[in-house]
């Protein structure tokens, strides 16, 4: 497999895993608070990231990991990520519980241009004229569909949520691509222990914050626990594609073909729910289209 065609099929796995993944993680909602539900994605992922990464270690594991942790920059970086991605995830979580979370989810949406900007701005990776292009319409497509309609308002706290949860979310991309790269394997392993890594720490600093802070919150994550597996089935699966896409390309360009998770959205509530596709959310699925016809000339 080639790299283009490698990164790309890494990133079409994770947007069919967020799609399946987001409708799990909405179901809690219900349920659980944002940091319960944002526990359950990690500490759930966990097991099924550890065995990923035996797998494509095998008996070098021990040696990977030794490398890992004795590498400052990984884990200067690392630990970045990992904060930053809990920071984004719950922000988003929020967003569900608010009657017009469309807007600050639509915001959140930003990630691809932020990623962008920060990415030639912080770390010198300036895209081509189709990679701007290809970010900007791939953008585009997404307001189109989820931007408010009717008595939807533009209220400042889900404009704020909604904005600080992109730039949370571009941040986390570059600093997962800066991690996995300073370790200088194989792209398939050091994104691998890279991901082992973040989870781990994660699923640390969300288990203590429950504990202390919403301990009732074990016995309510304890009734959805078939639920919790599913979701941190598909978010390890997910997380798999996005840290091997990121290693192998330009988080922007990543971000941006990702977007096809609206269409495989699209797909699943028509296929299994029956509903319509409206002219507004063809329109916006033909404005992502031609985003990814633009990344693959990037």
């Amino acid at each position: 497999m080639t790299l283009a065609s490698s990164w790309i099929a890494f990133t079409i796995l994770a947007a069919l895993m967020q799609a399946v993944r987001t409708a799990g993680q909405k179901q809690l909602t219900s349920s659980v608070t944002p940091m319960s539900s944002t526990l359950i994605r990690y500490v759930f992922g966990l097991p099924f990231a550890l065995i990923y990464l035996l797998y494509i270690t095998g008996a070098e594991l021990p040696q990977v990991v030794a490398a890992a942790l004795s590498n400052g920059r990984f884990i200067v970086f690392a630990l970045a990520a990992a904060v930053a991605q809990i920071i984004a995830t719950v922000l988003l979580v929020r967003l569900f519980s608010f009657r017009n979370f469309t807007v600050g989810t639509s915001l959140a949406k930003t990630e691809a241009v932020q990623a962008a900007v920060f990415g030639t701005v912080l770390f010198g990776m300036p895209l081509s004229l189709f990679g701007w292009l290809a970010v900007a319409i791939g953008f585009l497509g997404i307001y189109i569909v989820s931007m408010p309609t009717g008595d939807q308002r533009w209220e400042p706290r889900t404009v704020l949520l909604g904005t600080l949860s992109g730039t949370a979310f571009a941040l986390t991309s570059l600093w997962i691509r800066e991690a996995s790269l300073s370790l200088e394997q194989s792209v398939l392993s050091s994104a691998a222990m890279t991901l082992v890594f973040l989870v781990s720490v994660q699923s640390l600093i969300c288990v203590c914050y429950t504990a202390l802070r919403e301990p009732e919150q074990f016995a309510a994550i304890g009734k959805r626990f078939g639920l919790a597996g599913f979701v941190g089935l598909t978010s390890a699966l997910g997380s798999v594609g996005w840290f091997t896409a990121m290693t192998y390309q330009n988080p922007a360009l990543v971000k941006s073909l990702g977007q096809v998770e609206f269409i495989f959205t699209l797909l699943l509530t028509t296929l299994f729910f029956k509903e319509r596709i409206t002219a507004r959310e063809l329109l916006g699925v033909a404005a992502i289209v031609c985003s990814v016809i633009l990344i693959l000339q990037a």
